[in-house]
């Protein structure tokens, strides 16, 4: 194994680990579950500094290690939408990555925030999506009288359009402060 990929595998580690430490330190809005915290913001930071693989690993891990530590699952469909899949997609922020490389290499803080921004949208509204189909199929009955896609689109927004708002301005001051954060080391 080469150390480029050696030093990525113990990244994803640390950043997930790190990922289910921010998560604990939430702020909880509805005793069903769903809480603003900067879970987000480890799975952004590896899918940006390594790339959409290692981007979509971090945030596999991060989702088992939350079914580990306490994860509600009704059934395994609803474990897999509501941790697995929901926090691996946020990876798919990587996808960004060339363009926030390209912006920051040209001094461009505008377009750099800008990329770091959709990155972090596309990914975090992709995990609204991943919680809201979990939330719409298996957690209904919390509904009553109301459309169960729409309730659960309401509900998971009111917490998940916070998080990808904090996470977005969060990954930009990182990036503002530590560029080099976003560039693996060369052996």
């Amino acid at each position: 194994m080469n150390k480029q990929r050696l030093l990525m595998m113990i990244e994803v580690a640390i950043f997930a680990a790190v990922g289910l430490i921010l998560d604990k330190l939430s702020f909880s809005i509805w005793a069903q579950g769903g809480s603003i915290s900067l879970v987000m913001v480890p799975i952004v930071l590896m899918a940006m500094r390594w790339g959409t693989l290692a981007g979509l690993t971090t945030g596999l891990i991060v989702g088992v290690l939350q079914v580990m530590f306490g994860g509600s699952i009704l059934t395994p469909l609803q474990g897999i939408l509501d941790y697995f899949f929901a926090f691996t997609i946020v990876g798919i922020a990587g996808a960004f990555r060339p363009m926030v490389l390209h912006a920051s290499k040209n001094s461009k803080s505008g377009a750099m925030l800008g990329w770091i921004l959709i990155g972090t949208t596309v990914g975090g509204i992709l995990r609204l999506v991943s919680h809201t189909a979990a939330g719409a199929v298996f957690f209904a009955e919390y509904a009553g009288d109301q459309n169960p896609w729409i309730y659960s689109i309401t509900y998971n927004s009111s917490y998940m359009i916070p998080a990808i708002i904090l996470t977005g301005i969060v990954i930009f001051l990182l990036f503002k402060a530590a560029p080099k954060l976003f560039v693996q080391k060369q052996f």
